[in-house]
């Protein structure tokens, strides 16, 4: 499990939807605005490649799906392939 009792396949559901719609600004070279289901939280990238979020879930278990958005958007190859993955299975759900 991530993120308290959510699914890992369902928070990077969730990251790429976050990115998909774009609920995600980038405000400096590494804080990030991401518009969540429950306010906005900043994402912020640190110098070691780790990132941190102000979300309450991010706060207790140092994963979100906010946080996961922003490291999947800059990781383009990481971004393709989940989009693959998310529509092969939309296209299997009809």
């Amino acid at each position: 499990m991530f993120c308290g009792k959510m699914p890992l396949d369902r928070i990077i559901e969730k990251a790429y939807e976050l990115i998909h719609r774009r609920r995600i600004e980038q405000i400096s070279e590494d804080s990030y605005n991401v518009i969540g289901d429950h306010g906005t939280y900043i994402v912020t990238r640190n110098i070691n490649g780790t990132v941190t979020c102000n979300c309450p879930g991010f706060l207790s278990k140092k994963r979100c799906s906010h946080s996961l958005a922003v490291i999947i958007l800059n990781q383009p190859s990481l971004l393709k392939s989940i989009r693959r993955e998310i529509e092969r299975r939309k296209r299997a759900e009809s």
